[in-house]
């Protein structure tokens, strides 16, 4: 791959770069893409592996629900697009989903680096084919471009689609009523007053709020008030 500038590290708070890929969805502009929505951002290390087609069958099963809360999936693979065609095939024929979210086809790894996704962000790292490694990386993005969420696991790990949703509610209904939520939790369960929301405002706004401690004070909120209420 020879020299590269490290970018600028991506961190929660960041805006998410925008750049332009070719998908199985046809050419992209990322930022357009998005349009003012939910993104969830999430790159394999490599098409017709097979943790990484358990995890897109998942993905693709779930992605009704993240629909629903208005959140867009996306995929990267450091393949080609025409890899990708053939691989979503295997992909909807073993886990029985039909696959709809474009994947990014990341040959140069343009994208890739730019979100940080090459392991170590070492350009030796490379495969028998002298292509760098990418990582499972996933990045919640807010409808102003923001990383929320930033998550990395090994090659060797599937992931849990499941925890991404719950994070994504947990994002979602936080920001919709100045909550933050304890471990564990699923919507339905207790939450936490936003500790920079003090009385007597929170006891207006959360008249159901149990004082555990001065700065942990929780209060019931109901599934049919959180964003999978949906």
């Amino acid at each position: 791959m020879g020299s590269y500038e490290r970018p600028e590290p991506l961190r929660l708070g960041s805006k998410a770069p925008n750049f332009k890929a070719e998908t199985t969805a046809g050419p992209i502009d990322f930022h357009e893409w998005a349009a003012g929505g939910w993104v969830v951002l999430f790159s394999h290390p490599e098409d017709y592996t097979p943790v990484c087609t358990t995890e897109l069958g998942a993905f693709a099963k779930l992605e009704p629900e993240f629909a629903k809360r208005g959140v867009k999936l996306i995929g990267l693979s450091a393949n080609t697009i025409e890899s990708h065609g053939g691989w979503i095939k295997d992909i909807n024929e073993i886990s029985g989903s039909e696959l709809r979210f474009p994947i990014i086809g990341d040959k140069q790894r343009q994208v890739a680096l730019m979100y940080d996704m090459i392991d170590q962000q070492d350009a030796t790292n490379v495969d028998e084919k002298g292509q760098a490694f990418t990582i499972r990386s996933v990045f919640i993005i807010d409808p102003k471009h923001t990383i929320r969420t930033i998550l990395s696991y090994p090659a060797s790990t599937g992931r849990n689609t499941a925890e991404v949703l719950r994070i994504v509610d947990s994002l979602q209904t936080g920001d919709k009523h100045r909550v933050t939520t304890p471990i564990n939790w699923v919507p339905g369960d207790d939450v936490i007053v936003h500790p920079t929301i003090k009385s007597p405002e929170a006891e207006k706004l959360f008249p159901k709020m149990q004082v555990v401690k001065p700065y942990l004070r929780f209060t019931s909120l109901p599934k049919d008030q959180t964003s999978a209420h949906v």
